[in-house]
């Protein structure tokens, strides 16, 4: 599974090193080393993922993930120095679709890249697959969209495989653990946190009002399930 991985990192030995292991797993990849040449590039010939800096100079990495999420829908892991909760979520929020701390191992970098690719690289394409309904919310695995009383809805992959999951089994109640197997191929527990805000953000989207949902609602103490949004007969 080749792809064309766009890296944007200020520190030169860092983006050396991760330019090296992708050419290594046989990708094809290009280091820019600031926020405005990332989107430029990103405009100029579309990669299939974006591997990116937080503390990029000129424009940040959230301000490029904020614009890239705007202009299309292109994977986004981000790196960071700080590890404060506020930045992940805020990233999550953004619509980065993995988010890791530095110092982190070449191996797990790898390995999220590899998921990510996974995700939107190999989606299934079996035209049998069904369009999947819950109320007026539809999902489309095939041709990976969503809609919404009508209205196409734009997701990220994350959020596109979660309402995926819950489509496919409407009231099922799904933990954060679940859910995350679904969005990352893997536990990883001190992550199910991100779960949340993804739940946050696809609320916004498909919710009539966010403040109190009546499609995709929690069940305290388990977890999330999907719902027609009818309410009681």
């Amino acid at each position: 599974m080749c792809a064309y991985i766009l890296v944007a990192e200020d520190d030169g030995m860092q983006a050396e090193l991760i330019r090296r292991l992708l050419v290594r797993e046989g990708h094809t990849a290009t280091v820019v080393f600031d926020g405005r040449a990332a989107l430029d590039e990103a405009r100029n010939r579309r990669p299939d993922l974006v591997i990116l800096d937080v503390m990029l100079p000129g424009l940040d990495g959230f301000g490029v993930c904020r614009v890239l999420r705007r202009d299309a829908d292109i994977p986004v892991l981000m790196l960071t120095a700080r590890s404060a909760e506020d930045d992940l979520l805020l990233g999550l929020d953004l619509g980065a679709d993995e988010y890791m701390t530095k110092p982190y191992s070449p191996r797990e970098l790898l390995a999220r890249i590899r998921i990510v690719l996974r995700r939107t690289l190999l989606r299934p394409v079996e035209e049998e697959s069904p369009v999947l309904r819950v109320g007026g919310v539809t999902v489309d695995p095939v041709r990976h969209e969503v809609t919404c009383d009508g209205a196409e809805v734009g997701c990220t992959p994350g959020e596109f495989a979660i309402l995926n999951a819950m489509a496919a089994e409407p009231e099922r109640v799904f933990s954060r653990r679940q859910l995350l197997e679904h969005t990352r191929g893997h536990d990883r527990a001190s992550t199910e946190r991100a779960i949340d805000m993804h739940i946050l953000n696809l609320r916004k989207k498909i919710e009539p009002d966010p403040r109190t949902p009546a499609r995709l609602l929690t069940v305290f103490g388990v977890g999330y399930k999907l719902v027609d949004g009818k309410g009681p007969a």
